[in-house]
């Protein structure tokens, strides 16, 4: 076993880079708006529909993908959704109408609900006290990807065309399906629990119905599916609809929009790593420390959100301060929320708690660049951005607010659930 846990951090640049390309794969749809609109000549709504369709897809298979993590090899299933993400994609830029252009962003889904079992395979790798700085290092990838995107849309495509970086994003899918399938190693789920630093014979802990029953009657988890219904609504209403506010409505050109948003992405990645790390210090003084971090990133993202939003046009330098302070407050929450849904829940049923997570997170969120494209429709992007952004952070602080009463005791039943499986085990 030590050999296997010898290359964590081979583990940890492989899955680095399936996140980085994989979500620069996804969010490129985003920077794309443009140039996809104008090919299929459709609105604000039928585009939102367009990412919405994937979204739904996405969200019906989380609860599968979780129960095929907790019952099979993770390794082997990653590297499945690796070669589904590069298919899909070839599909999407394949298809030359708008409604099977629909139906084929909508196939991308299918990888898209894939993320739990990384997640649950690298806290095998890694014990709770590492788990979010960990964390926070992966979903760098997200934003660095979203970065890539942008450029790939507003440098490269105009000349090579939509449906060719979707060619390559999707080639490099199948890439990275070969680098998982061979140098990502199975662990014993629990494997890093420190309860079980000393065994060498490691028990194997399998799913089990009663034990997924039990995640439901945790009620930091009660907590924790509230704040993802509300908190995933903003990351993909500015995802999907900021480049068109800062083209249409705040007059950036190409240049612009490059020059404000690559550091303000750039500052966003920091915030992931940050966010672990001061999750991780805070939690060794206090169980209560991860939802702590969580609650104050949402609720300073949204007060900076707010003032960047309401800076007149002209004054380009403060909108661009307000949007840096706005990025590094965004992403703190999110290492910490998949860390505590580790330290409430056992090994074997933690893809499912965490998909069960994701699902109720996208059955808001599916609909959210629908709704923003209705009300832009409406009215105009930026009502639609901010209306939508600050209400949805609001409700997660009040949310997090909720999991402060309850976090310790749910972490405290769990730690005495591995402490006697150890003695078993031993």
């Amino acid at each position: 076993m030590h050999t296997k846990r010898s290359n964590r951090w081979v583990v940890v640049v492989i899955f680095f880079f399936f996140m980085l390309l994989h979500q620069t794969d996804k969010l490129l749809i985003g920077p794309l708006k443009s140039q996809i609109s104008a090919d299929f000549d459709i609105t604000n709504t039928q585009f939102g529909l367009v990412v919405t369709g994937a979204l739904i897809v996405s969200t019906i298979l989380y609860p599968i993908w979780g129960y095929l993590y907790d019952r099979y090899a993770r390794a082997k299933l990653l590297a499945l959704a690796s070669f589904i993400w590069g298919a899909t994609t070839w599909l999407s830029a394949i298809v030359r109408t708008y409604p099977a252009f629909v139906g084929a962003r909508a196939s991308t889904g299918i990888d898209d609900s894939s993320y739990p079992g990384l997640y649950t395979l690298i806290a095998d790798y890694f014990a709770p006290k590492m788990r979010g700085k960990i964390y926070g290092l992966l979903q760098l990838a997200q934003p660095i990807g979203y970065l890539v995107g942008m450029v790939l849309a507003l440098m490269i495509a105009p000349g090579l065309g939509w449906r060719n970086i979707f060619y390559i994003t999707g080639g490099l899918g199948i890439v990275v399906a070969i680098a998982i399938f061979f140098g990502v190693n199975e662990l014993p789920r629990g494997k890093a629990e420190p309860e079980f630093k000393d065994i060498e014979d490691m028990p194997q802990f399998r799913f089990s119905w009663a034990e997924a029953r039990e995640v439901f009657k945790k009620r930091t988890m009660w907590f924790v599916f509230l704040q993802g219904f509300a908190g995933v609504f903003p990351w993909n209403v500015v995802t999907y609809f900021f480049f068109d506010y800062l083209e249409k409505e705040r007059g950036y050109d190409g240049d612009a929009i490059l020059f404000t948003m690559a550091p303000v992405i750039l500052v966003l990645a920091a915030g992931y790593f940050i966010g672990g790390m001061l999750g991780d210090a805070l939690f060794k003084r206090t169980n209560k420390g991860r939802i702590i971090v969580s609650s104050a990133g949402v609720l300073l993202g949204a007060i900076f959100l707010f003032v960047a939003i309401q800076t007149p046009i002209e004054s380009r330098n403060t909108f661009f301060v307000f949007m840096l302070l706005t990025a590094i407050f965004m992403p703190l929450s999110s290492p910490n929320v998949i860390s505590t849904v580790y330290d409430v829940t056992v090994p074997e049923v933690r893809s499912t708690a965490q998909a069960v997570e994701y699902f109720i997170e996208n059955g808001g969120a599916a609909f959210a660049p629908l709704l923003a494209g209705v009300i832009a429709d409406a009215t105009n992007l930026q009502t639609a951005i901010l209306s939508i952004c600050i209400t949805a952070w609001l409700l997660c602080f009040c949310f997090y607010l909720g999991a402060l009463f309850f976090i310790d005791n749910d972490i405290l039943t769990l730690r005495k659930q591995m402490q006697v499986r150890a003695e078993q085990a031993g």
